[in-house]
Formats: structure tokens, sequence, C-alpha cells
């Protein structure tokens, strides 16, 4: 099995695994213990316009600010207290949801809280090729999603017996070994800065959390719905 790391766009026509660890990735995969489905939009006109024709809770963010007028911001902590009947969450993010657009595999959203879980997910439906993809930050590498990425090819390699892992790829499994390390660089990195700054500190140190969920979100038909077993 091809194993790969790559940036913005995906190598792999089989299976891909999208990471936005600060913070869509997380508020997707926390988001799935309340929503039966996620709709992921490019433009707050078009999560506006989802949400008047089919209802459902509209949730977003730009430059980290939650959008005026929305329910909620790109918040996993906010929505984990999140009280609703709605079982649709309308979800429009700077990064993650973007990356989304352009994928043309089979594609799933990781993150260091379901590293194992998402790793191992993607083995089973995989047939030659499993590309994890960082999201990063308008166009530029985010330390963040570097560290993820590590820790979710770590648990590919585990449960992996025959793998053709790429040199990029080795270089992150090494760089997120020390837990310690990685959390520091984690909530030091400029994208968790910025989000202190603007009071998301309860985000940062959630997402920098490893393996507390076993979701893994499916991205398929325009849609993101937990993989169930």
């Amino acid at each position: 099995m091809k194993v790969t790391l790559s940036f913005e766009e995906s190598e792999s026509s089989d299976v891909s695994i999208m990471v936005d660890a600060l913070r869509a990735s997380s508020t997707i995969t926390i988001a799935l213990d309340k929503f039966k489905k996620i709709i992921p939009c490019f433009t707050l006109e078009d999560a506006l316009k989802i949400k008047e024709e089919t209802g459902g809770i509209v949730a977003g963010e730009r430059m980290g600010k939650q959008i005026d007028g929305f329910d909620l911001g790109n918040s996993p902590t906010a929505i984990k207290d999140f009280e609703t009947c709605e079982d649709t969450l309308i979800l429009t993010t700077s990064n993650g949801t973007r990356i989304l657009e352009n994928m043309r595999s089979q594609v799933l959203i990781g993150s260091l809280i379901n590293a194992e879980s998402v790793a191992k997910k993607s083995i089973t439906m995989a047939h030659d090729h499993i590309d994890v993809v960082m999201a990063g930050v308008k166009g530029n590498f985010a330390i963040e999603d570097y560290l993820a990425s590590g820790e979710i090819l770590y648990w590919i390699v585990q449960y992996l017996e025959d793998c053709d892992l790429s040199e990029y790829a080795q270089t992150a499994i090494l760089a997120s070994r020390n837990y310690e390390l990685l959390k520091d660089s984690f909530i030091n990195s400029r994208t968790a800065k910025r989000l202190v700054e603007l009071g998301y500190e309860s985000d940062v140190e959630l997402c920098s959390l490893i393996n507390i969920t076993e979701n893994v979100a499916i991205y398929e038909n325009g849609q993101l719905k937990l993989i169930k077993d």
C-alpha cells in the first residue's frame, strides 16, 4: 500500500484523509456526536441558502472569528455543549471545507482527536493508496496539520503490514513521536496563538488531545456522515 503526505491537494484517487487540525477536522469529528449529517459549504452565501432551504444549524468562521448571524463558530467545544433538535450542521470554514471541494477520492476527516480511528478506517477502505492531506492556512504550511498528520500516519504504519511510505510522511511521523514536544509546538503555532487571542483557548486545548473519540467522518455526495461499523 502506498502511503503519502500532501499539502492542499491529494495525490490519491483512492483514499484521502483531510487534516485541518485547528479546527475544522476536530469540529466535524465532535459534531458527529450531535448531528446526523454535516454539509460543508465553500461560501457564506451557500451556507445561508442551504439553511433557508433545508433548515439546520449554521456554523462557520473567517479569520478564526464566528461569522455574524451564524448560530455557531468553527468551535468544537461550542458544538460539544450545544443543545438542538436539528440533525443537520451547515459548516463553512477558511481552510478545511475549501480543501474538500477539489478532492477526487474517498475522503475521510482526520485530526489528533481521532488519529488512530481514522487510520484504521482508511486501511479498511483503501485499495492501493492512502494520502494524508494537510489543509494549511491560506495556502501556507501549518505545523499543527503536519504534527496531526504524523500521528495519523504513525497509526497507519502500525496497522498496515505492507506499507510503501513516502519520506515526507516518514518525517511527519518522527516529528510527532514526542507528545510533550508535539503539544508544545501545537499550542504555540501561529494558528493557536491567533485563536487564543480571539478567546478560543479551550478549542486549542481540545484539538491538541490524542485519540479521545472513535468518530470518523466520510465525505460523500456533498455531505459528511459518521462511518458506522
